[in-house]
């Protein structure tokens, strides 16, 4: 039989405390939002004094299933409430020694019902030791975190998939769009995977939420810079910095570039634009994503000739496979001369790039007069460049087996689809380039012969027979020819006849012309076959 009672803390010695002797002992006495109390009061050795004070809520002593005693918070002020727990858990303890219930479900129910924050710390842990990256492991938590605290869920059974669903729709509503949407839902799908394996939840239905379908709502779509424009964007690029410091920004000659500048400062910005350049070559010659040319270091630049190539590390890869990328040998070039003239160490960054490469990118396609957006909506930014990459490769020729391991996806589609702009694809060359397809001619030349025999249709072969047309069966396929009388104009059809033989039996069909078209023309009267006039 379990039991009830209140826990004993000790208390720093509230300074409205009268100190009175009772029995011998030294009592305190102080009211607290208008409720009295009596405590004793200890001295510790160093001369504080405490007082010792029951906890407000009971605590259950009980026994277990294994028969073993623990002591366990109710979380009760009211003496009633906390017995009817102690019940329940005497009543689980004897379910589960008889195996009416199991300990880990138990368990697992007990998990679900406490509250959220600490699922979620253990979380981010988890995702630690999985060995994501920092950005991976904060985008997962802050939308974890956004879409519970927004559905109000106090623990983690309170994620429900109606809640979801709900959530969801609303987003629709604020002009979220559907990549988004997919994103949130997918980390709370995560997420409750991680606490189903981890024992914390039971089974859930959120996987059977459902994805927004991103192609019929694409909030941005990229178009690839065409080589015209890329050689704009470069020439704007490497002169820009310095332009842009020697441009004044205010007074009568604003907008004028005649600042003076000391020669350090121009030959630093001079360095910059070349940087910049390098970058946006890098980005356009390898596909690199923005993140991953950020972690570059030279140590990871094999810059022989011959062999030049760059490569990633695992944990710096989007698809964490470690790939070798291949390098032109004028890029190469450029980045041995450049890691020569900085002084660069194998650890140091390739490049510095800058939190705003984004905005610094928009200027340089202001200045060099490339829009924004197109006629249809498509972007460009920094992630378009390696759309450029995607479209160059299917613009120069490349099978899309080996563009799809240059661009390093998994899934060819994605190579074909989204990373290749179709308005530079060149479909009427490639029409062009066609075989060339037309009816053999026959000599023109030779004696009797009709110029345009050779150019017949189907359709002027394909009468309905007439006065001049007989229809010859043979061997159960139906062909038609013509009246040899008919001159060069006379046609044969012998769809499906392969061997060119005369049949056995040609039974001749003959009959007057009608308006009516017959397709299932037949024999008017049994005819003598060959094989009886030739007995005959």
């Amino acid at each position: 039989m379990g039991s009830l009672f209140r826990r004993t803390v000790r208390r720093p010695l509230p300074k409205s405390a009268v100190l009175v002797e009772k029995n011998g002992r030294t009592l305190a006495r102080w009211k607290t939002r208008g409720k009295a109390y009596t405590a004793p009061v200890t001295v510790a050795a160093d001369g504080t004094r405490t007082v010792t004070v029951e906890t407000g809520t009971y605590t259950a002593r009980y026994r277990t299933n294994a028969g073993r005693t623990v002591e366990r918070s109710t979380g009760c002020r009211d003496e009633t409430n906390a017995r009817q727990k102690l019940a329940k858990w005497e009543k689980e303890a004897e379910q589960i020694f008889a195996g009416v219930l199991d300990a880990a479900d138990l368990d697992t129910a007990r998990a679900a019902a406490g509250p959220i924050g600490p699922h979620l710390d253990a979380y981010t842990q988890a995702l630690v030791a999985a060995g994501v990256s920092g950005t991976y492991k904060a985008n997962a938590f802050r939308a974890v975190r956004r879409l519970t605290t927004e559905l109000g869920c106090g623990s983690v059974r309170d994620i429900r998939r109606d809640k979801v669903e709900q959530w969801l729709a609303d987003a629709v509503s604020t002009g979220m769009g559907a990549r988004t949407r997919n994103y949130y839902r997918d980390a709370v799908v995560r997420f409750a995977n991680w606490l189903r394996d981890a024992g914390r939840l039971g089974a859930h239905d959120l996987n059977r939420l459902p994805k927004a379908d991103e192609r019929a709502d694409p909030k941005r779509q990229r178009r690839a810079l065409t080589p015209d424009e890329i050689e704009r964007l470069l020439a704007v690029a490497v002169r820009r910095p310095l332009d842009a410091a020697r441009t004044v920004r205010r007074g009568k000659r604003k907008g004028e570039a005649f600042a003076d500048l000391r020669p350090e400062v121009v030959e630093r910005l001079h360095a910059l634009g070349r940087e910049r350049v390098l970058v946006y070559r890098t980005l356009i010659y390898t596909g690199l994503r923005l993140g991953e040319l950020r972690t570059l270091t030279v140590a990871r630049l094999d810059l022989t000739p011959g062999a030049e190539s760059l490569h990633l590390e695992v944990v710096n890869e989007k698809n964490r496979d470690g790939s070798t990328i291949p390098l032109r040998a004028d890029l190469s070039a450029d980045l041995r001369r450049w890691i020569g003239e900085r002084g660069l160490a194998p650890t140091d960054r390739l490049f510095t790039i800058p939190g705003g490469l984004r905005l610094i990118l928009d200027r340089d396609m202001k200045a060099a007069g490339i829009p924004k957006r197109d006629e249809r909506g498509r972007t460009v930014d920094v992630h378009a460049m390696r759309t450029t990459f995607g479209t160059l490769l299917s613009t120069t020729g490349t099978a899309p087996r080996t563009a799809q391991a240059a661009m390093r996806h998994s899934d060819i589609r994605l190579t074909m689809g989204t990373y290749t702009d179709p308005r530079q694809l060149d479909v009427r060359e490639a029409v062009e380039r066609l075989p060339g397809l037309a009816p053999r001619r026959s000599d023109p030349t030779a004696a009797g012969s009709d110029p345009h025999a050779g150019f017949r249709s189907a359709h002027d072969c394909a009468r309905t027979g007439g006065p001049d047309e007989q229809f010859v069966a043979h061997a159960g396929t139906m062909g038609r020819t013509t009246n040899p009388t008919s001159g060069a104009g006379a046609c044969r059809e012998n769809a499906g006849n392969v061997n060119d033989k005369p049949p056995v039996t040609t039974p001749v069909v003959t009959g007057g012309r009608s308006g009516r078209r017959d397709l299932n023309p037949r024999p008017l009267a049994p005819q003598t076959g060959v094989l009886s006039r030739d007995s005959a």
